[in-house]
């Protein structure tokens, strides 16, 4: 028996990926600050290229940092824009993609959160400890082999015949409508 075999084109995960990062950054609070009170992430941007078997995503975030100084006598709170890029390898990769035009999706498993800030040893500056993780796919047009199922088939004149058979069976006055006065 030979198996009759068609081909399909359709857009398929053609490439995934997964990164976690941890990155220290460096705050300049304006007084030396004498111990963290506080720290957040917010303003969480980011937007991703494809680059040859890898996607970058770069974004920004902003830290904030409650801190004491004065030997505890006074707050503040100190806000620094920073940026990141990350390149994400892809893991599972399609080289039988036929379009050029690519479409990478990302999306955070681990939103930007710091993870520890402290007073830096000179005293001066203030280091955070931020965690992020993202999950990349790259949706491109592929082609598939499927296998056909003969008994499934149906003739291309039994089809025309169920075809007709269908239209004799609609009510052609519930087609047109009339306007009612």
């Amino acid at each position: 028996m030979e198996k009759n075999y068609r081909e399909i084109i359709t857009k398929a995960v053609c490439g995934k990926g997964k990164k976690f990062s941890q990155s220290a950054h460096t705050i300049s609070p304006l007084h030396k600050p004498s111990s963290i009170l506080g720290c957040w992430v917010i303003n969480h941007k980011f937007r991703t290229t494809y680059q040859k078997d890898v996607v970058v995503v770069e974004g920004s975030y902003d830290i904030n940092v409650w801190y004491s100084y004065n030997n505890n006598t006074k707050t503040e709170v100190v806000s620094e824009s920073v940026t990141y890029r990350d390149e994400i390898a892809l893991t599972i990769k399609d080289k039988k993609v036929i379009s050029d035009r690519l479409e990478v999706y990302a999306r955070t498993l681990q939103e930007p959160n710091s993870l520890e800030a402290n007073v830096s040893p000179n005293g001066n500056k203030i280091v955070v400890q931020v965690e992020r993780e993202f999950i990349v796919e790259v949706i491109g047009e592929t082609k598939v082999r499927v296998t056909v199922d003969e008994d499934d088939v149906i003739d291309e004149d039994e089809w025309e015949e169920e075809i007709d058979e269908a239209f004799e069976d609609l009510d052609s006055e519930f087609l047109v409508s009339e306007i009612e006065e």
